[in-house]
């Protein structure tokens, strides 16, 4: 997916009715030595890593259960849609664990330090509705009767983001992500260097002919 460059957005959904992911298995956890459980939290962590450096938007379609590294593996997308009745939470502590693949960095720059350190502490599951309303999902639809109301609403969202300029879609949510990390001035430096990336590209010239010329723009992503 990384190196397609035909892909703009990636959807990820569940073909699972009323669960998105629900974490690890912990009959199989149970079975590994402690090093065994060392390296299969590192590779899980470096996979939800590799998923928040794909170049192109994302977009978690939670529809039913996402808890742990399911939730982990939500917050690992750029946009989350959720049904109002799905449930998530980082619910490790309720395990004797912490969370292990990004949850203890992702969730606090979501919703904050606060509400981030309060859910992780108590391992509480909540619901689309309240999840909106923190801040950790974009969006909360009703369910449907087939069960797939977020992956619906998920993918009108990417079919927003489809029309417009593939190369400053992905120069937007690299200086977002970098920016995110450093001082507002380092920020600033590396919009500009990303801006200064796009301003050779066709896409900038097809946006500006297409303004003056009243039609919609026709990009190409290069």
């Amino acid at each position: 997916l990384r190196l397609d460059e035909k892909v703009r957005v990636v959807v990820f959904k569940s073909e699972v009715k009323g669960v998105f992911c629900a974490g690890a298995d912990l009959k199989e956890r149970a079975k590994m030595d402690d090093a065994e459980v060392g390296h299969f939290v590192k590779r899980l962590r470096n996979l939800m890593d590799e998923i928040a450096a794909l170049p192109v938007p994302t977009i978690a379609a939670i529809d039913g259960y996402a808890l742990g590294g399911g939730l982990e593996l939500a917050l690992a997308c750029d946009l989350r849609v959720a049904a109002s009745s799905a449930k998530m939470g980082l619910i490790e502590t309720t395990r004797g664990l912490l969370p292990g693949a990004g949850g203890t960095q992702r969730l606090p720059r979501c919703v904050g330090i606060g509400l981030a350190k309060e859910l992780i502490f108590t391992g509480r599951q909540i619901d689309g509705q309240q999840a909106f309303s923190m801040g950790l999902v974009n969006h909360t639809v009703p369910q449907n009767n087939e069960g797939d109301a977020a992956y619906q609403r998920a993918l009108t969202l990417a079919k927003e983001i489809l029309p417009q300029a593939p190369f400053a879609v992905k120069m937007g949510k690299l200086a977002i992500n970098r920016g995110m990390e450093v001082d507002i001035a380092s920020g600033m430096a590396i919009e500009g260097m990303c801006y200064a990336q796009n301003i050779p590209t066709r896409d900038r010239q097809e946006g500006m002919a297409a303004f003056r010329e009243k039609r919609p723009p026709q990009f190409t992503g290069k």
